[in-house]
C-alpha cells in the first residue's frame, strides 16, 4: 500500500507575519500597501518578518484593499520589428524596476475595432493605465475613439488626444543627411519605409527638407521598402542603376543590410564608391560588412519616460504647479562607423 502523499506546505499568511512581528494585521497591511503612518522600528520588524517567512502578498486582495493593482497594460503591434520590440522591452524594464507588472495585448492590425477591443480587455484585467505602441496612421485615427476611463500614453503616435513619447525622428534623419553632405556628396538618395508608418514619413520629410535647405532637389524616384532586408535588397538593385550614386540614407538598418547586399553583388564598394547610413542601431549594425553608420534610438529612455508619464496620470501628479506635460521627445544620436567616409577629393 502506497504511503499517503504529504500535504503541501501552507503558504504564509498576513496573520503569520503579524504574529512574528508582534503587531496587528492592520499594521502589516499598512506597511505592505504604504497606506498609513508606521513607526520606523515597527516597519523594520514587519519587513524582517516578511523576509523570514518569504511572505507574498495576495495581489487580488491588495487590489481590493488599495484600488491599486500595480499592473499596467500595453497594446502593441504583433511585430518582431526592432523598434516596437525594443520599445516594449524598455517599458517592461522601467515597470519592473518600479515594482509594476505588464499585461500585453498584441494586435495584427492597428484599426479602431482592434485597439478598442484591446483596451477593453486590459481594463477588465484591472490595469491602472495603458500604453499604446502603434506608430501607424490607423492607430492615430483609432485612438480618437478610445474612452478615457483609464490613464493612457502612446509611443510614437502623433495624436493630440493622448499624451505621447517619441524619439526625435526629424532630427535623427536630419543628422543622417547632414552627415553625408558634410562628407562631400552632392546629393543623398533615400530608401523610405512604408508611408503609413509615422516614423517612416517623418524620416522621409526631414531628409527632403534637409536637402532643400542646402538648395538640393531630392533625387527621384523615391524608393520604398517594408522595413525588411528583402525589400532593402530589391530597392538596392534599383539604386545601382542610378547614375552618380554616391550616398544613401536608408530608413532602417534591416533595409540597409539588404542595400549593402545588392551593392556588393553589383561590385559597388562601401564606403569607397557609395556611403550608407541606416536608422535604429540594431545590435547587429556594428557587425555588418562594413559596420554601419546609423542613427541610434534610446529605447530604454523611451520606456522610462513613457512609464513616468503614465504614472503622472495615474497619481494625478503635477510639476511646478502645472499639469504634467502631454508629450516627451527623446533625442536621436548619430553613430558613425565604417560605411561612411570623406569622399575622395573632397
Amino acid at each position: 500500500m502506497d504511503a499517503p502523499t504529504p500535504p503541501a506546505p501552507r503558504r504564509p499568511a498576513l496573520t503569520d507575519v503579524a504574529t512574528l512581528a508582534g503587531v496587528s494585521h492592520m499594521t502589516v497591511s499598512r506597511v505592505i500597501n504604504d497606506t498609513g503612518p508606521v513607526k520606523p522600528e515597527t516597519r523594520a520588524r514587519v519587513l524582517a518578518a516578511i523576509q523570514e517567512l518569504d511572505y507574498r502578498p495576495n495581489s487580488a486582495a491588495r487590489t481590493l484593499a488599495t484600488g491599486r493593482s500595480q499592473t499596467l497594460g500595453v497594446v502593441t503591434l504583433d511585430s518582431t520589428l526592432f523598434g516596437p520590440a525594443s520599445t516594449l522591452y524598455g517599458i517592461e524594464n522601467a515597470a519592473r524596476q518600479s515594482g509594476y507588472a505588464i499585461n500585453i495585448s498584441s494586435l495584427r492590425t492597428p484599426d479602431r475595432t482592434s485597439i478598442g477591443d484591446a483596451v477593453e480587455s486590459l481594463r477588465s484585467q484591472a490595469v491602472e493605465g495603458i500604453i499604446v505602441i502603434a506608430p501607424h496612421d490607423a492607430a492615430v485615427r483609432a485612438l480618437a475613439y478610445v474612452p478615457r476611463h483609464v490613464p493612457m500614453v502612446a509611443v510614437g503616435v502623433g495624436s493630440g488626444a493622448v499624451p505621447r513619447v517619441s524619439v526625435d525622428q526629424v532630427d535623427g534623419a536630419r543628422r543622417a543627411t547632414e552627415h553625408l553632405l558634410s562628407l562631400g556628396h552632392e546629393t543623398v538618395w533615400h530608401v523610405g519605409g512604408p508611408p503609413e508608418w509615422l516614423e517612416a514619413r517623418a524620416r522621409e520629410e526631414s531628409w527632403r527638407e534637409t536637402l532643400e535647405r542646402h538648395g538640393i532637389a531630392p533625387p527621384a524616384p523615391l524608393l520604398r521598402g517594408d522595413w525588411s532586408p528583402r525589400s532593402g535588397y530589391e530597392q538596392g538593385r534599383l539604386l545601382v542603376q542610378q547614375r552618380h550614386l554616391t550616398a544613401v540614407f536608408v530608413a532602417n538598418d534591416q533595409m540597409a543590410l539588404g542595400v549593402l547586399r545588392a551593392l556588393g553583388e553589383a561590385g559597388v564598394r562601401v564606403p569607397q564608391d557609395v556611403n550608407i547610413v541606416g536608422f535604429d542601431d540594431v545590435p547587429e549594425a556594428a557587425y555588418f560588412n562594413p559596420p554601419l553608420t546609423t542613427v541610434r534610438q534610446d529605447f530604454i529612455e523611451v520606456g522610462r519616460r513613457t512609464f513616468d508619464l503614465l504614472l503622472e496620470q495615474i497619481w494625478g501628479e503635477q510639476t511646478d504647479g502645472k499639469p504634467a506635460p502631454g508629450s516627451s521627445t527623446v533625442p536621436a544620436e548619430l553613430i558613425i562607423r565604417d560605411s561612411t567616409s570623406p569622399r575622395s577629393g573632397s
